[in-house]
């Protein structure tokens, strides 16, 4: 719950096929509390779990999708404590646990803790007014989401140590072009365009979905051999499934697939 009473932090939305977090604390520009990453994360696992989910949104306000992990709670920590409790820890990368596609909508702000966030997510959409940054230096720490990682693997190491050392924000634009994200929409138009993406996704084969993804994340995290291999694996797999089937039966009849949603 948030500050207000019986106010959640992350409020949920179903459209179609696709579930929607959005993250509830305008007051703070959406501030990744402790309390609010713990029902992001709830919300997350929740439409995992749900067979009529396909793919997931986060997202946040017009001004901030989140302008960074809270300072307030941040401020007084010691690192006995931070080390002990797991700070930035399994609360913050429950979000790696899900399996299905999961899409970050960015408006305003994503920096710090936010922008980590982001890059957490397999698909980032921006709306031309989103920021993106690592500003902790500033704060006289580093990025402790990730984000010296993720940062270089999606813009390259000349961009990350700019924006790490310096603080400097990019705008969607310059984002886009450093392969930060995926494209670039009109802030009226970026939540329709991520239930649409979601929706276009959920309907594809589950199975197939969950595979694709697992197979590019590889790519990221292994050599190419390993990954080339990992994926061969994933494909050679899909032949045993139904949806494989239908996906093929459906190309040749020229009609839409019916994949198993579940």
């Amino acid at each position: 719950m948030s500050e207000a009473a019986g106010e959640r932090l992350v409020k949920t939305e179903r459209h179609g096929r696709a579930g929607l977090a959005r993250l509830n604390r305008p007051e703070a520009l959406n501030a990744l509390s402790d309390a609010l990453m713990a029902e992001l994360g709830a919300a997350l696992l929740a439409f995992d779990a749900d067979p009529e989910i396909g793919a997931i949104i986060i997202t946040g306000s017009e001004r901030a999708f989140a302008a960074g992990a809270d300072i307030r709670e941040m401020k007084d920590r010691a690192y006995p404590d931070t080390f002990l409790n797991d700070f930035i820890g399994a609360r913050w990368e429950t979000i790696l646990r899900v399996r299905k596609p999961v899409i970050a909508a960015v408006a305003g702000f994503a920096l710090g803790g936010g922008c980590e966030l982001a890059m957490m997510c397999d698909i980032v959409l921006a709306a031309d007014t989103a920021r993106f940054g690592q500003p902790e230096i500033n704060l006289g720490i580093i990025p402790g989401a990730g984000g010296t990682q993720r940062l270089v693997r999606a813009v390259g190491k000349a961009k990350a140590m700019e924006m790490v050392l310096s603080g400097r924000m990019l705008s969607a634009e310059e984002a886009e072009r450093a392969n930060l994200v995926a494209r670039v929409v009109p802030a009226a138009e970026l939540i329709a365009e991520a239930i649409k993406l979601a929706e276009r996704i959920g309907g594809l084969s589950p199975v197939a979905v969950a595979m694709a993804k697992q197979a590019v994340n590889s790519a990221f995290e292994t050599t190419l051999r390993a990954g080339i291999l990992h994926e061969r694996q994933l494909f050679l797999s899909l032949f045993g499934t139904g949806d494989q089937r239908e996906g093929m039966a459906a190309f040749l009849e020229k009609r839409s697939p019916r994949f198993r949603q579940s």
